[in-house]
């Protein structure tokens, strides 16, 4: 893999050499019309979704069978939302937070599998990852704050581990959520986008797209190749440069997404402070770097991954990607 940020190396491009094909960490590269094939087009939609801009694009010379397909991929996004949401007291997460704490709450299928994959990844990490402090989350609110809680507020979170206090219960052929711990809240955010947009890409799948995009804010993964036959091209944005990018990368068949802390924030006494909190301290995690692209099998796992190794030195953070999820690449450190 040719690395852009050589300085010897060929020039990085700009967010302007590439088309405006994309949204959020991510650009990706397109060719005009004239210079495809003509046989096949690029079939592109833009929605709000999931607190971001979800972004689908398919590669197919019939742009109305195309259309369907991208109906289909974004129900399968909007799906995830409804069901794991902690902003909806009608999804699985909504109605678990306000009362697995006292019964059982049955969940669907797919929750159940973003809830068993999210706590492998925090019993991997030692809690680097945990799934269950959405009550520090939302007291932390960065999009909203502009001063820090108080410490007392924060701290009785950290260090609990409470990942190990949510019990999933596969018996009887349904899938039930129990805390036992009352500070437990569920927080998929760092897990469920990349799960959403790997059904998109199943949906696109089955509707037998080869050839197509799937990009949600930080998560994105592409199937076959782009219009004009080659790989993918994928610039990730620069968290300082808004106009530039660190880094481009080549992908098919496979899933990248970057984690940082330049998105949601508030700076306060010459600190960031972010969304990506710490298990370990209940603040947001101090880091040396702004960014952290991982590029994996599926969304799922490179989003999973991204969020676990965010603020983590390289040496370390590879050391983890090597026992957790062994195909994927920390593609660049910012």
């Amino acid at each position: 893999m040719e690395d852009m940020t050589n300085p010897t190396g060929p020039r990085l491009p700009s967010r302007r050499d590439f088309l405006a094909l994309g949204a959020g960490a991510f650009v990706v590269a397109t060719v005009p019309l004239a210079r495809s094939r003509r046989s096949r087009r690029l079939v592109r939609r833009q929605v709000p979704m999931m607190g971001t801009i979800a972004d689908v694009a398919v590669v197919h010379s019939d742009p109305r069978y195309a259309q369907g397909a991208i109906d289909a991929a974004l129900s399968e996004l909007a799906l995830v939302e409804r069901t794991m949401s902690r902003f909806r007291d009608d999804s699985d997460v909504g109605r678990a937070n306000l009362v697995a704490a006292s019964a059982p709450v049955d969940v669907t299928e797919g929750t159940a599998i973003v809830l068993t994959e999210a706590l492998r990844w925090a019993d991997l990490s030692d809690g680097a990852f945990d799934p269950c402090l959405a009550r520090a989350v939302a007291l932390w609110d960065v999009g909203s704050r502009t001063v820090p809680p108080p410490e007392a507020a924060y701290t009785l979170y950290a260090g609990r581990g409470l990942h190990r206090a949510l019990e999933l219960d596969r018996s009887g052929g349904h899938t039930r959520v129990l805390f036992h711990e009352a500070d437990i809240g569920i927080d998929l955010g760092g897990i469920a986008k990349g799960y959403g947009v790997d059904r998109a890409v199943e949906a696109l799948r089955s509707w037998g797209i080869h050839d197509a995009l799937v990009n949600v804010g930080g998560d994105l993964h592409v199937l076959g190749v782009s219009e004009d036959g080659d790989a993918w091209k994928v610039g990730v944005r620069s968290p300082t440069n808004p106009s530039g990018l660190t880094t481009t990368v080549r992908l098919t068949d496979r899933a990248v997404a970057t984690s940082g802390d330049y998105e949601r924030f508030f700076d306060r006494d010459g600190r960031r402070f972010h969304h990506i909190l710490d298990p370990a301290t209940g603040e947001p995690r101090r880091s040396a770097n702004h960014s952290v692209t991982v590029v994996a099998d599926t969304c799922m796992t490179a989003d999973a991954a991204a969020t676990t190794v965010f603020g983590s030195p390289r040496p370390r953070a590879v050391a983890l990607l090597a026992k957790a999820a062994p195909h994927t690449e920390l593609l660049h450190l910012t």
